[in-house]
């Protein structure tokens, strides 16, 4: 069992979100007529999302859940922009529904009213895992489709471009996938690896992809063993490879996000991990220079908490995810100081003024609760606020935490 560590963090408030604390990577805030909306995906559960209004952050109040309609479906993202709540759909088998994408109308920003469904299942896709839309009028999908040929199980997902322009009308705008993951390609599957000697197989698919309005021709694609790829998305039905940085082998992979920070030409990269006690040891949080486009390059990572005091706790233990510069007035937008979430090392806020040597400079380490359906607190994701709110949540039923930024 381990308790809570603070430093330049006060803790103000936990909810235990109706029993249903087990939370995905779909954290968002949105600010309305004076009040503040958090909207958060679930994951492992049967419950889709939740909607607290946290303009007391010391007094979350949750206001809405929204269930699935069988356990074998899952909502682990979501995205919200202006009127409209995206949630992604996946499922644990390949041909199962609903996989795809639900749309719903935020005119009420507590009542959610679903308007469309886009449809991305097949007989070899597991749906959406990941989406994003800050718009309001292209969604951003990592998902299988119906006509998906995957050469490898692990190599079913991949960015795919959908115009939500119309809500109740999503289309598909454009697709792209990493050359020899699909059976129609011309070039060799890529070599899968074990790179953690635990019969681990990651695969090349993506996860998040970050599209901001500061370059919005480019997205910035993470791709799981695939590393970073960088796509120009000008002509959004048919995006090309404008950089690429690979770094797995030798490193262990399960590249999670790569948020771009484009006035200093850096990109800050996560490698997820995902197994317990550590056992794909190194997931670190890195910095890259993208300078040179074609070929970013590393040149620096994040101090690690001691293995030997977050190991025992039990669990993952490693990077995840990062509050990713939501372009919103309400929303945290750093290019010097960047917040991640590391399963049992809690949430760690890290200085890059110095990209070649991070340095930490806050944390929050939840206490172990008994709501926990391991026993350990499990940070799967964060959300900042400007005014340094910080909302993280728990991936293993520990539910969400609020805390205040007192020392940066």
């Amino acid at each position: 069992m381990g308790q809570q560590s603070l430093r330049n963090m006060r803790a103000l408030a936990h909810h235990d979100l109706a029993g249903s604390g087990s939370c995905g990577e779909g954290t968002v805030l949105l600010e309305r007529g004076g009040r503040r909306y958090l909207y958060i995906a679930h994951v492992d559960i049967q419950a889709s999302f939740s909607i607290l209004d946290v303009s007391d952050p010391r007094a979350p109040e949750l206001l809405f859940q929204e269930f699935l309609p069988h356990a074998e479906v899952r909502s682990n993202s979501l995205a919200v922009a202006g009127d409209l709540l995206l949630v992604a759909h996946e499922v644990r088998r390949p041909g199962l529904r609903p996989a795809g994408v639900e749309l719903f109308d935020l005119s009420d920003p507590a009542l959610p009213r679903s308007v469309a469904f886009f449809d991305t299942s097949g007989p070899r896709s597991r749906g959406t895992h990941w989406v994003g839309c800050f718009d309001g009028e292209r969604a951003y999908l990592s998902t299988g489709m119906p006509d998906s040929r995957p050469t490898h199980r692990l190599d079913d997902q991949f960015p795919v471009i959908v115009d939500v322009t119309n809500p109740s009308a999503p289309a598909e705008l454009g697709r792209w996938w990493l050359p020899g993951t699909q059976e129609q390609d011309e070039q060799a599957p890529p070599v899968h690896h074990d790179l953690a000697g635990e019969g681990l197989d990651n695969g090349y698919r993506s996860h998040n992809i970050s599209v901001y309005p500061q370059r919005p021709d480019r997205a910035y694609v993470a791709y799981l063993d695939g590393g970073v790829v960088i796509l120009d998305i000008s002509d959004p039905a048919a995006p090309t490879v404008a950089g690429r940085l690979s770094y797995s082998p030798p490193l262990p992979g399960f590249t999670h996000t790569a948020l771009p920070l484009t006035s200093r030409e850096l990109l800050v990269i996560t490698d997820e991990s995902i197994v317990d006690a550590a056992a794909d040891y190194p997931k670190l949080l890195w910095i890259a220079d993208m300078s040179h486009e074609p070929r970013p390059v590393l040149v620096g990572n994040a101090p690690m908490p001691a293995r030997e005091e977050f190991v025992p706790r039990g669990g993952r233990f490693g990077l995840h995810n990062v509050h990713e510069n939501d372009p919103f007035g309400w929303s945290w937008t750093s290019e010097e100081i960047v917040f991640a979430s590391l399963f049992s090392g809690g949430v760690r806020g890290y200085d890059i003024q110095n990209p070649f040597q991070p340095v930490e400079v806050a944390h929050f380490v939840p206490e172990s609760r008994a709501s926990s359906r391991i026993g350990a607190a499990q940070t799967n994701d964060v959300y900042v606020t400007s005014d340094g709110i910080v909302f993280a949540v728990d991936r293993s039923g520990g539910g969400l935490d609020v805390l205040e930024l007192t020392g940066i």
